[in-house]
């Protein structure tokens, strides 16, 4: 942990604006990382950014800044992964997401955020929207980036979109274990296996860092106890896809609240989950589109496009 405060602190002098990283200690003894930029921006609803699986604060470097120019920014590492606590979960799919979005709700409250733009990414995005279907009244805006979750599985293998090389291999390696067992294992070798599975994290924040900093990030939020991890693995089907698949339920968000998704042009995520949710909201306001040149982590990909659709959004809201 104390590696994982280091490296983290090597992320967050990147930022321009000011900033403030802190625990905010929930009613039941846990704890959230979280770091809230320009705080001093109190007129506009805030933006809160929820990070996918196996992810952390830190990899919002290349938004923060962009995204708190004209309205505060709080992102916080979830439940059971980054610096926050790490609890035991319940062992069935519905309990697990339940922990993870009641620690968002209580999150909240603690903070004194009344209502805010919701935006999920991955696993993050899953979160959002089962937070937005039972706390709809306080969000403005649900922003879906690349969600994990959503698609039911389909029962012909030939619809079924072949992942990425490196969750293929995750998996080869893992069957019943947790998704990311093989980092602790790999003990002090492990920031050099995430440089090999994962290169192009590298390259996606080369502007900022040309050593391995985010591929030490990375392995550090991962090597602790797998909490959140296994809170992951209760809810998913396989990697790819949720137990309680977040179509059958999208329905369930109140009319009122905009729902805006955004993919990567090149995911392996299903990118027609954006269409569908719009035909199971047709009194709703939904728009679906994709970033050209990005992947999965639409936010480190195309950057500069990420942040500049994303400000629109916010500016619509106030």
């Amino acid at each position: 942990m104390s590696q994982l405060k280091n490296v983290e602190a090597r992320i967050l002098q990147c930022l321009q604006n000011k900033f403030l990283a802190r625990y905010v200690s929930l009613p039941n003894q846990n704890k959230i990382w979280t770091v809230t930029v320009s705080p001093e921006q109190k007129d506009r609803t805030p933006l809160v950014m929820v990070h996918g699986f196996g992810g952390g604060v830190g990899l919002w470097i290349l938004n923060m800044d962009s995204l708190s120019a004209r309205r505060t920014l709080h992102t916080f590492d979830l439940l059971g992964f980054g610096r926050s606590s790490r609890p035991a979960f319940p062992r069935d799919p519905e309990g697990a997401e339940d922990e993870f979005v009641t620690s968002i709700e209580t999150w909240r409250e603690t903070m004194g955020i009344p209502s805010m733009i919701l935006l999920g990414h991955s696993l993050g995005g899953f979160l959002a929207t089962s937070y937005s279907i039972k706390y709809p009244e306080r969000v403005k805006h649900l922003i879906l980036v690349d969600p994990w979750g959503f698609p039911l599985r389909p029962t012909n293998p030939s619809e079924i979109r072949a992942p990425p090389t490196w969750v293929k291999a995750v998996a080869s390696v893992l069957g019943r274990s947790n998704p990311l067992a093989v980092l602790r294992v790999a003990g002090p070798w492990g920031p050099g296996l995430v440089q090999r599975f994962r290169p192009d994290f590298k390259r996606k924040f080369a502007d900022f860092f040309e050593d391995d900093t985010i591929s030490e990030y990375i392995y550090h939020c991962n090597a602790q106890n797998p909490s959140g991890e296994t809170a992951f693995k209760a809810m998913m089907e396989s990697f790819g896809w949720a137990r309680r698949p977040m179509l059958e339920r999208i329905h369930l968000i109140r009319k009122d609240v905009p729902i805006t998704m955004i993919y990567g042009s090149n995911t392996w995520i299903d990118t027609s989950t954006g269409k569908k949710v719009k035909m199971q909201r047709p009194d709703s306001y939904v728009r679906d589109m994709e970033i050209e040149g990005a992947s999965h982590h639409v936010y480190a990909d195309q950057p500069h496009i990420f942040n500049a659709v994303v400000e629109e959004i916010c500016d619509s809201v106030d």
